[in-house]
């Protein structure tokens, strides 16, 4: 297995009453909007398009650059998928904001569920800090 680039995207996404949390396929609780790594050579905005597509089946809609991204320590949960040495991740963050609920279709590789919760409830049940920042700063703002 390669090791994982510690370059991500993270892309909230939500509607006028309602963000989407999922619910990461682990051993414990994690709930979060989609996120994913950067392959190789790909930029922030292809890969927000698809992790989009592989973590809902969401496809055909306009994501929102930020022009943000935050840098933050790696759990110890999950360096073991990074090169040795490898600490700290670069997040550029992205909205995809729908007027109505979108169908979604789960990776099960990825995730066991899903929820649409009122903003305020997605930010308080959001487990990554820079999801609950981003959540705050761009849709709660």
């Amino acid at each position: 297995m390669s090791s994982r680039r510690p370059e991500s995207v993270l892309v909230v996404i939500y509607t006028p009453t309602e963000i989407l949390l999922l619910k990461r396929n682990a051993d414990f609780e994690f709930w979060q909007s989609v996120t994913g790594s950067l392959e190789a050579g790909e930029m922030p905005a292809d890969a927000a398009v698809r992790e989009l597509f592989e973590e809902t089946g969401i496809s055909g809609v306009d994501l929102v650059d930020c022009e943000h991204a935050v840098e933050f320590e790696i759990s110890e949960r999950w360096r073991h998928k990074y090169a040795p040495g490898i600490t700290h991740n670069k997040e550029h963050v992205f909205l995809c904001a729908l007027s109505e609920r979108a169908q979604v279709t789960l990776s099960p590789e990825e995730h066991t569920d899903f929820l649409w919760l009122d903003h305020e409830s997605a930010c308080a049940k959001a487990t990554s800090v820079t999801n609950r920042a981003a959540i705050e700063r761009f849709v709660l703002r």
